[in-house]
């Protein structure tokens, strides 16, 4: 008789992105928090990686989760929801970015003129060399260009696979693969071989931002089908 994994029962019992998004587009408005709390740090990441200013972060991310709200009807299950989602983000971010280099570039004519933490474990000076580890990981990763930083960031940071990072930023496979082999290289240059990038948990998305990111998206999203 076959058996389940530990913990895969409550893994099964948990519904699917495509599942809590049918119900949503159902009328179960509500459960759009679920797809948020889901991939908030994803998002946040990919987000990061274009605008590198925390100040902007949270509104591009209230922005895309309102954009794919009000176009769930769009969604065709060709990609995963995961995938859809950053790229509505990347899109934002963007954006963002190109209306911010007009409004910089117009205010010189006329006038002429931190990374997040990251602590672990309990041990005060373990924690403390992590944060400083990874405060040093973060500015390597914010000093790659963005053609490279943006793909390091999706597929070493959030764990997307080499086809969806290709899917979400409309490249190649292979321009993906390449990309991504130069931004560790730099990395390793920077950083030098005894600091692994892999062990530390770059750029994260405490879970008081996570709130307030979903309840400000949820204040303008419930009313809309109550």
């Amino acid at each position: 008789m076959a058996t389940s994994r530990p913990g895969s029962q409550g893994r099964d019992l948990a519904p699917s992105d495509e599942e809590v998004l049918e119900r949503v587009r159902g009328g179960e408005v509500a459960l759009y928090e679920v797809l948020m709390r889901r991939h908030n740090q994803m998002l946040y990441r990919a987000v990061r990686a274009i605008l590198r200013d925390e100040s902007e972060v949270e509104d591009v991310l209230q922005d895309a989760y309102l954009s794919a709200y009000r176009n769930l009807g769009e969604f065709a299950g060709r990609s995963r929801v995961s995938t859809w989602l950053v790229r509505i983000a990347v899109n934002g971010a963007l954006d963002r970015r190109r209306r911010r280099a007009r409004l910089v570039a117009l205010d010189a004519a006329l006038t002429r003129g931190g990374p997040e933490a990251v602590g672990g474990g309990a041990d005060p000076e373990r924690q403390s060399a992590r944060h400083e580890l990874a405060r040093l990981l973060e500015g390597a990763i914010d000093a790659l260009p963005e053609r490279f930083r943006l793909v390091y960031v999706l597929r070493d940071v959030e764990g997307m696979s080499t086809q969806e990072t290709a899917e979400t930023l409309g490249l190649e496979v292979a321009t993906v693969k390449t990309r991504l082999h130069r931004a560790r290289a730099m990395l390793r240059e920077r950083l030098g071989r005894t600091l692994d990038p892999a062990g530390l948990a770059a750029f994260p998305f405490g879970a008081e931002r996570c709130d307030r990111v979903v309840g400000a998206v949820l204040g303008c999203v419930v009313p809309e089908r109550a």
